[in-house]
């Protein structure tokens, strides 16, 4: 069992920047594949960015790439997502996701593979 609990939303002008954070519990946080999705009112959840187990890959939605940046630190059960000039359209419920993948595995972008959620952090960009 792993739970996850994000931190670090709120509220930020347009072109400004945020620091989510997910800490995990549980002694086997490198045994999984971490992701950030998102959920705009209205909207299905999307994928934003993964990590690979190691960190060694990293992937990024097209509307993000070049703005956002995802790492983890395994020592610290912890994965962040560094999210820069930000953008009205980057609003939303930000979710951390924990995905049981093998050594070598690619990791998904499809929320249906994730075995465990965060509760959600709210992200408002205002214009």
């Amino acid at each position: 069992q792993v739970q996850l609990v994000e931190s670090g939303g709120g509220l930020v002008q347009a072109g400004g920047s945020l620091r989510l954070s997910c800490a995990a519990s549980g002694r086997t946080f490198s045994s999984y594949c971490m992701g950030w999705f998102r959920q705009a009112p209205g909207k299905e959840r999307e994928f934003v960015v993964g990590i690979s187990r190691t960190g060694g890959s990293s992937y990024y939605a097209n509307s993000v790439n070049g703005r956002f940046t995802i790492s983890r630190d395994n020592a610290k059960n912890t994965v962040y997502m560094q999210m820069n000039s930000l953008k009205p359209e980057d609003t939303g419920v930000y979710y951390c996701a924990a995905e049981n993948k093998s050594p070598g595995r690619l990791c998904s972008v499809l929320p249906e593979s994730y075995d465990y959620w965060g509760q959600g952090t709210q992200v408002t960009v205002s214009s």
